[in-house]
């Protein structure tokens, strides 16, 4: 008797494509296409093959599957070496990583301290906020690689996808709620243009500013600002002579980390100044008292990232395809309203 006998497989036989052929009664090609999706099969066979995949617990091989795609099976991820340290960089990388595993694929981290002598062995990159001037994000743009950038590259060339939030609109939001809660001078740090996000901001705050006939009152930092950097901007902030006489009376830190770092400063120098972060992380959600912040969901930007480059592989979107990432204010005690 052969090893099969009335659609009963030998227990010590592997599933395979053949396996779910023969028992769907079709041929292995109609088998493969049914299941892949492609090829000319009627809706009832892909079904039927599906059924008979599920019951018999069959899986692909993933390493043959990319390999008839003439695929690798990886794509890049790419990020400022600064953020390799920080909350946010984490959740944006457990973002593309879940993504890409619902795709069979794994993921290659290339991070600007790896200076390469060759491209990439990966189907595309993902580059989450790279900075403008980064000689990394630089060639790995020019590979020809199919790319996705998490806000746009504020260089030369740019991403074949852009996945982008937009912090100026939120950032005009949250100088709206400041002034609700009775501020009449807010001052922002605020890292260099270097960073598309960090533009935004800034220019989010200086347009909001204008429209209401408020001196900016700014004080730059570095991307990748230290807490003793932080509080140095901030003091310099504190002692800036107002216009017309008004000190600062709200502060919104756009480096993630910085307003943690400057709550205790203020309460030591005894101001009363509204404070807010433009990222949040567990130290805004867990500082006394709680600091209103601008909740930038890496993790969901990340997915967002690898969706779109595998929807660029995949033909399913055009290059040039930009899709808005939206980002929540969380309001807490910090920024309360006087009385």
């Amino acid at each position: 008797m052969g090893r099969y006998h009335r659609g009963v497989q030998a227990a010590d036989e592997p599933v395979t494509i053949l396996t779910v052929a023969r028992e769907a009664g079709v041929s292995k090609t109609t088998a493969s296409d049914a299941l892949r999706g492609s090829g000319r099969v009627s809706e009832a066979t892909r079904a039927a093959v599906a059924q008979v995949a599920e019951r018999l617990g069959y899986v692909p091989n993933g390493s043959a599957r990319h390999l008839r795609k003439a695929s690798t099976g990886t794509i890049g991820l790419h990020v400022p070496e600064v953020l390799t340290r920080s909350s946010y960089y984490m959740s944006f990388v457990f973002g593309v990583v879940e993504a890409a595993a619902r795709h069979d694929y794994d993921v290659t981290l290339i991070t600007s301290g790896q200076r390469r002598s060759r491209p990439p062995r990966v189907d595309g990159l993902v580059l989450g906020d790279p900075l403008g001037g980064d000689p990394v994000v630089e060639s790995l743009m020019a590979t020809g690689l199919p790319t996705v950038s998490c806000e746009r590259f504020p260089g030369d060339r740019q991403a074949d996808g852009v996945v982008w939030s937009e912090h100026a609109a939120m950032l005009s939001r949250l100088l709206d709620h400041l002034r609700e809660s009775g501020s009449v001078r807010p001052a922002l740090i605020v890292a260099g243009d270097e960073s598309d996000w960090a533009a935004s901001v800034h220019r989010g705050y200086l347009d909001w500013c204008a429209a209401n006939g408020v001196a900016p009152l700014v004080r730059r930092v570095s991307f990748d600002a230290t807490g003793d950097e932080v509080r140095s901007a901030t003091r310099t902030l504190l002692s800036s002579p107002g216009a017309d006489d008004v000190p600062l009376d709200a502060l919104v830190c756009a480096p993630a980390g910085a307003a943690a770092e400057v709550a205790p400063l203020l309460r030591e120098a005894g101001v009363d100044v509204l404070l807010a972060s433009c990222v949040d992380n567990a130290g805004t959600r867990q500082a006394d008292p709680p600091i209103t912040a601008i909740d930038l969901r890496p993790k969901e930007a990340g997915a967002s990232c690898a969706e779109l480059l595998f929807e660029l592989l995949s033909g399913a979107a055009p290059v040039g395809t930009e899709r808005v990432h939206p980002i929540e204010l969380a309001v807490r005690t910090s920024t309360r309203r006087r009385g």
